[in-house]
């Protein structure tokens, strides 16, 4: 005969329940982050103006900044959450922020012959190195990476194209250093050629604009040599960045294809939209001129703390892994525009 069972009340086990984070916990950990990247933005702007290091950006002091923290000392993990929001949402701010620097006026003083010569170099460097990439076996975001900062306006180009291709932070601290280290020596070397190319001034300031990476770079470059080439390289090396719009539309529809399949969408980031307005903005003046030189100031400032963070998420080893491949990609595509870009100078500028 079955015994009964006994009941004792009070054995189930009480519930238990998983508390979430409150919200101001994970500000405060947003915030122990900004600090720190804003702190080693300030760092490396403050290098940049010291003597001897005036002729690196803080842009590339930046990432070296935040790769020597993140290989060398410890990051804290409350960290993380402020580095993640900067490279997602304050990285894309600086980028729609950039279009205050363009204006349509701006673009049409350098004519029909240097918007073509740009248009020309632009996409035919684009095109060689992402093909010379496919050759070398360089990874197709980096390739891409290196490619949009040699073609286009280097460390700037090169964390706009990121945030629609979605390469790693090293695709993009090695693309960075790359391009900074040809874009310097194209700065370096560009005055000593002037003379023994026998270039006018007007040639000269094409020439630079349409090929060196760094807006900082050709101003440098340009107006050693009279202010009519630094004037005339400036605005082409603008319009260059205007180049941005279509480039990261293409690049962000073939990404997404090729990671969901065959789509009739199309992924238009807010921050072209962000980007295009705020060109619009600059080329009606409805801002300011005090505003516009303000916010492009700060927008520096903005690049700089999203290049640490970008160092801060960067692993050496990884560097190792890649090789010298994408160093000889870079150096092929530095030759590319270079040349591509003389020889249509002297084509039709003399």
């Amino acid at each position: 005969m079955k015994q009964p069972r006994t009941v004792q009340l009070g054995s189930v086990a009480p519930k238990t329940y998983t508390v979430q984070p409150s919200a101001q916990k994970k500000s405060g950990s947003i915030l122990s982050g900004l600090l720190l990247t804003s702190g080693l933005a300030l760092v490396a702007t403050f290098l940049h103006f010291l003597p001897g290091l005036h002729f690196l950006s803080s842009l590339i002091l930046a990432v070296v900044l935040g790769i020597a923290v993140r290989n060398i000392l410890t990051v804290p993990a409350s960290c993380q959450p402020g580095i993640k929001f900067t490279l997602k949402r304050i990285l894309r701010l600086a980028i729609m922020l950039l279009g205050l620097r363009l204006s349509v006026s701006q673009i049409l003083e350098v004519g029909p012959k240097g918007l073509g010569i740009v248009a020309v170099v632009l996409g035919s460097t684009f095109i060689f190195t992402c093909w010379l990439g496919r050759q070398l076996g360089v990874s197709r975001q980096l390739s891409q990476l290196i490619a949009s900062g040699t073609s286009i306006c280097g460390a700037s180009a090169v964390v706009a194209t990121n945030s629609v291709i979605e390469g790693s932070d090293e695709d993009v601290a090695y693309a960075v250093t790359i391009v900074t280290v040809f874009g310097t020596l194209s700065m370096l070397l560009y005055p000593l050629l002037f003379g023994w190319l026998a270039l006018t001034p007007e040639a000269f300031g094409v020439w630079t604009g349409a090929s060196i990476h760094e807006v900082a770079q050709v101003v440098a470059a340009a107006f050693q040599t009279s202010p009519v080439s630094g004037e005339l390289a400036t605005i082409a090396k603008l319009s260059r960045v205007m180049f941005l719009i279509p480039v990261m539309l293409t690049l962000g529809v073939l990404s997404f294809r090729q990671r969901v399949g065959d789509s009739k969408s199309l992924p238009i980031p807010w921050f072209v939209l962000g980007f295009v307005a705020l060109i619009g903005v600059s080329s009606f003046q409805l801002l300011p001129t005090a505003w516009t030189e303000a916010l492009t100031q700060g927008n520096k400032f903005l690049l700089t703390v999203s290049m640490v963070a970008m160092g801060l998420e960067t692993k050496l080893h990884k560097f190792k892994e890649m090789g010298l491949r994408p160093l000889y990609l870079g150096a092929a595509a530095w030759l590319f525009i270079s040349i591509l870009s003389l020889t249509l100078v002297e084509a039709f500028y003399l």
